[in-house]
């Protein structure tokens, strides 16, 4: 796993060299008398601010930056890197009031045991296919094998694609997540509030971020 906390504050540079990685599973060094492949399968997750200032969107905070300085705190991630990340989450601040009135949510335990299941689910979907162990080492072929949408959910991800102006990459990601969504719920199909869920979760993917005032 790799961790990287405060994303665009890293060298643009050195970010994109993980396009291949997360896209191949493998990085090769290249020089002038020879070429390594190495493998490089990793899960990769990052972290960051909203803004500079880190209050854009916050309810309780008033934030100070203009929409200009947004746009560039954004614009330090390529877009062709936020394809190839499978998930964008966008967490708001929870006031106190409600903090001290939360129920306990589902224990830790359960949530694991779900997991466990559905990698289970997988190990047994991919046993004829050598290499492969898991949704989001799916091929384009696989997709269509075990995760094509329905009807319903190709209109779904056609008004989607055209409204989020996503690419290629980000609808197989989607299609990947799906999958996933649909395993953890135990089933076997891939139904249209699966789609939805994974459409949501590609935040970033918002062309409006420093116009939307959320």
């Amino acid at each position: 796993m790799v961790c990287l906390d405060e994303l665009p504050e890293f060298n643009r540079a050195s970010l994109e060299v993980l396009r291949q990685p997360l896209e191949d599973r493998h990085i090769t060094i290249s020089r002038i008398k020879y070429s390594i492949d190495y493998p490089a399968s990793f899960m990769f997750v990052a972290s960051m601010n909203p803004c500079p200032c880190g209050y854009y969107g916050d309810a309780t905070h008033r934030c100070v930056c203009t929409p200009g300085q947004i746009q560039r705190y954004m614009n330090k991630i390529s877009g062709p890197l936020l394809d190839r990340i499978d998930i964008h989450c966008e967490i708001q601040a929870v006031p106190f009031a409600q903090l001290s009135q939360m129920q306990p949510g589902e224990p830790s335990a359960v949530i694991r045991e779900r997991v466990i299941a559905a990698r289970k689910i997988q190990e047994e979907r991919f046993k004829p296919y050598k290499g492969i162990h898991s949704n989001a080492m799916m091929t384009e072929r696989m997709l269509h094998e075990f995760a094509e949408p329905d009807a319903a959910s190709l209109d779904m991800l056609r008004m989607a694609m055209e409204r989020l102006k996503l690419s290629a990459r980000a609808y197989s990601r989607i299609l990947k997540v799906a999958r996933t969504i649909a395993d953890l719920e135990g089933s076997e199909q891939v139904h249209s509030h699966h789609i939805a869920e994974a459409i949501g979760y590609r935040n970033l993917d918002r062309g409006d971020w420093a116009e939307r005032g959320i």
